[in-house]
């Protein structure tokens, strides 16, 4: 298991956009399972929506994303590198995601050359899909 510490000595984001709370599986350079336990304490339910608290479609795909840069980033040559969108397909939502939720991402690569790929993501609550689609970024210098 890789822990909190180990990840954000991997990947650039930090409180409150720091959306994964563990690895749980990793198969280096190509795919990972991430956890993020969802609590009623999130920033984001402040505004989304004060009475009736779920957690914004984007910051599940946002979670998604950390996974995907952390396998990126860990790999040997990427240290100090940051990961960018550059764009996403066919993402759809099947399920809200709600304070004390467990959400747990899987995130596998389809396609990576020269620093540029395409990840299939999804993201479920227990074993309900919550959210799927396919990530595209780049790696760069910062």
């Amino acid at each position: 298991m890789i822990d909190i510490r180990q990840i954000k000595d991997v990947i650039p984001h930090r409180y409150p956009f720091l959306l994964v709370d563990k690895i749980v599986e990793l198969e280096e350079g190509k795919k990972a399972v991430g956890i993020k336990n969802v609590t009623i304490n999130e920033p984001f339910f402040q505004g989304h929506f004060p009475n009736y608290p779920v957690m914004p479609g984007v910051l599940i795909v946002e979670a998604m994303a950390q996974v995907g840069a952390y396998i990126m980033l860990s790999l040997e040559g990427n240290e100090g590198k940051i990961g960018l969108f550059t764009g996403i397909d066919g993402v759809r939502f099947k399920r809200e995601v709600l304070p004390g939720d467990t959400l747990r991402m899987e995130v596998e690569f389809i396609k990576v050359r020269r620093g540029i790929g395409k990840a299939k993501a999804s993201a479920y609550v227990g074993d309900e899909l919550a959210c799927s689609g396919e990530l595209m970024f780049a790696i760069v210098e910062r």
